[in-house]
């Protein structure tokens, strides 16, 4: 008699079993990595609205009163100011319409300024990142 060659049918049942588990615990994971690699195209234009903020600063100066005025809000709608256009900051996972400057005010040494991002209106392949729903950018470039 021969000896028969080839996998029991609980050997490729064990191998299917394990190939599942780690399925299941590498795509929440993966899940995660993907939010944060969409998040960078955000916190990269937050950083382009960062450096126009600066420049806006300093052309302006301290003792300008209208930052208020001029730069709460949609990025989108005021972005002429700092010399940024909607298709400077629209990309693949996040619009113009996604950012907005909020507090912006004069302190004793400079401009105070937070950027949010909101993923909700978001649009490309793929969708918007799943969580966080905001971040945001202070004007010391702290990211959260």
């Amino acid at each position: 008699m021969r000896a028969r060659k080839g996998f029991t049918l609980i050997e490729l049942m064990v191998v299917i079993l394990i190939v599942g588990i780690l399925a299941a615990v590498s795509i929440p994971l993966m899940k995660g990595r993907i939010d944060s690699a969409k998040w960078s195209e955000a916190n990269a234009a937050a950083g382009t609205i960062r450096t126009a903020l600066r420049a806006y600063w300093a052309e302006k100066g301290p003792t300008y009163t209208g930052y208020g005025a001029d730069l709460n809000g949609a990025v989108a709608v005021f972005g002429t100011n700092l010399g940024i256009t909607s298709a400077d900051l629209d990309g693949r996972y996040f619009l113009s319409g996604c950012y907005v400057i909020s507090d912006a005010a004069i302190n004793g040494d400079g401009l105070d300024y937070t950027i949010t991002v909101t993923a909700a209106t978001a649009a490309g392949p793929g969708g918007a990142p799943t969580a966080p729903a905001t971040m945001a950018m202070d004007q010391d470039g702290d990211w959260s």
